[in-house]
This record gives structure tokens, C-alpha cells and sequence, in this order.
């Protein structure tokens, strides 16, 4: 589980976004929520692979349907007011039907997901679950690789729909779904 940075009562969002800022060290990740700067390490091999395979199958699909513009973390949103979240995948919507900029702060998101590691999982299904439907996220995955399956929660989840062979998602403005095989997700990621 992250740990805080350093034995202080309270973080300000304020200085957490400046220690995001200024971060030259790529091998943690930090977030903050309800005045508590969270430490996570980087991700480790398989969890990257999980990323990057969702990305090569959910990008022709955004790209299609003009949804928006995915992108990969770590890279702060800031989806609840004063706090900063850096998520392993998202998209981020299209604005009037255009890819948004890149130089503004996210603050919405159709699709949100996490791949758990063992210094996230905590995190990632309770901190971050609540804050993405408190923030109005349509749709936040939780990726567990080593059970292979998919926690889906909307807004007003108060449990998680799970898959375990087959992921549909059809976001608002897309024609049709998109159907995503997790067996050969999870098989793909593995070393050959």
C-alpha cells in the first residue's frame, strides 16, 4: 500500500501539486486525497504490458467513435476538487468533438483504470473507487491480473460488476460496444 512521503499531519494541495510538479524521480508515483500524499512505487513489467495491451485495443475504438484522446499515466487528473490522482490509463473526452488539449488539467474522464499492484491495492479499491464516482467517472476498472478479471464500477455502484472472460464497454456517443477477450489479455502479457 502507498505510504505517505514523510511524518506530517496533513498535506496542502498546494504543496502536493508542487512536489508533482517538480518530481525528477520516475520510480514512485504520488497522489493526493483528503490531505494525505500517497506513495506508490512505479509499475513493475506485467502491469506495464496490462497498460500498453488496453491501449493498443482501446485506442482504434476511442479514435472511431471521436470519444476523446486516451492517455497514460503517471499524469495528474483532477476529477474532485483538490485532489490529484494519476491513473494508470484514462480517456479523456473529446470537446465539441475534438481532441482536447493537452495542456490543460483533466478534470473529466469516460473511462478510468487501475492494474493492481501490491502497493496499490487499497488504494485503488477504496481512495480512488470512491473519489471517481464522487467525480462522476462513467466508468472506472479495476484490472486484477493476478485473479485475471475486471471490477467495473459506475457512479452509484455500491459493488462492482465482475469479468472474468468477456469486457463490454459503450460509453455515451459510441454506435457500439467494444468487446474486449480478457483470457487473452491476461495470456497476452505473459513471457513467452
Amino acid at each position: 500500500m502507498g505510504m505517505p512521503l514523510r511524518q506530517q499531519a496533513s498535506w496542502t494541495y498546494e504543496e502536493a501539486l508542487a512536489l508533482i510538479d517538480e518530481q525528477e524521480d520516475r520510480s514512485v508515483r504520488y497522489e493526493f486525497a483528503d490531505g494525505e500524499l500517497l506513495v506508490t512505487p512505479a509499475p513493475g513489467g506485467y502491469h506495464q504490458r496490462i497498460i500498453l495491451a488496453l491501449y493498443d485495443l482501446l485506442r482504434p475504438y476511442v479514435q472511431q467513435h471521436r470519444l476523446g484522446e486516451i492517455r497514460v499515466g503517471p499524469s495528474p487528473v483532477h476529477l474532485v476538487e483538490r485532489t490529484i490522482f494519476q491513473p494508470d490509463l484514462y480517456v479523456v473526452p473529446s470537446v465539441d468533438g475534438r481532441r482536447p488539449r493537452a495542456d490543460l488539467p483533466v478534470k473529466q474522464s469516460l473511462l478510468i483504470v487501475e492494474v493492481l499492484s501490491p502497493g496499490s491495492r487499497r488504494h485503488d479499491r477504496l481512495t480512488k473507487r470512491r473519489h471517481y464516482q464522487k467525480g462522476g467517472v462513467p466508468m472506472y476498472w479495476i484490472v486484477d491480473q493476478d485473479a485475471e478479471v475486471v471490477e467495473q464500477w459506475r457512479p452509484a455502484d455500491e459493488r462492482p460488476a465482475i469479468a472474468d472472460a468477456a469486457l463490454e464497454w459503450h460509453p455515451d456517443g459510441a454506435t457500439e460496444p467494444l468487446l474486449l477477450d480478457l483470457t487473452h489479455l491476461f495470456r497476452s502479457v505473459l513471457d513467452d
